[in-house]
């Protein structure tokens, strides 16, 4: 397995025509669903399922990721979905480079990878990038599948320790929770996985 992060995405992706379901993520629809829509940032957008939704929901949207093919993928679907004038497209190595701007929202869903991402410093670059009276939102899973028993020996990350990264003087931790949710293997074995959200309101 290569190292480098661009080869290794690029890899990932090109194995397939599509590696997700471009469905939005559900904890993202939960904890946005009822804000006023304005500017948003997407890391590690993918194949563009949560940026569109969003674009959907009213939303003007940046979507990141360090894929090109991924990002790609994602504006054409957000041509065929009707919002392609409302989300931007960025390349970015996330630790390396990251976006210009300030948002109303910035939202990081499962921002975790098996190759190298300073982790912590992108989340503290993503809490930067919240406007005054914004919102971040990030979610990551908790630990492995129940159906997988024996999985590499990975850090998983825990609610105090992120949280740890991301509050600063004013914020205002609105959500930080462990949600269980059903999960089914490739091979069709249901079980469950944990997932960790975190929602903070930045300061006015």
């Amino acid at each position: 397995m290569t190292t480098d992060p661009t080869l290794f995405w690029e890899d990932r992706y090109s194995q397939s025509s599509q590696m997700f379901s471009g469905k939005p993520n559900p904890l993202l629809v939960r904890e946005v669903t009822g804000l006023l829509p304005g500017n948003a940032l997407d890391l590690g957008c993918g194949e563009g399922g949560d940026a569109i939704w969003l674009a959907g929901q009213g939303w003007r949207v940046t979507g990141v990721d360090i894929s090109m093919t991924a990002l790609r993928r994602a504006a054409d679907h957000a041509e065929r979905a009707g919002v392609d004038g409302l989300v931007a497209w960025e390349r970015h190595e996330l630790g390396k480079t990251f976006p210009d701007g300030r948002y109303d929202l910035v939202s990081a869903q499962f921002l975790q990878s098996p190759v190298a991402l300073d982790r912590d410093g992108v989340l503290r670059r993503a809490a930067a990038a919240v406007a005054p009276g914004g919102t971040l939102l990030v979610v990551m899973h908790g630990g492995w599948p129940s159906w997988m028993a024996d999985g590499p020996d990975v850090e998983f990350p825990t609610l105090d320790g992120v949280l740890a990264v991301l509050t600063a003087p004013g914020w205002t931790v609105v959500t930080a929770e462990a949600v269980e949710r059903d999960s089914v293997s490739p091979e069709g074995v249901a079980g469950t996985r944990v997932d960790l959200v975190w929602r903070l309101s930045r300061p006015v």
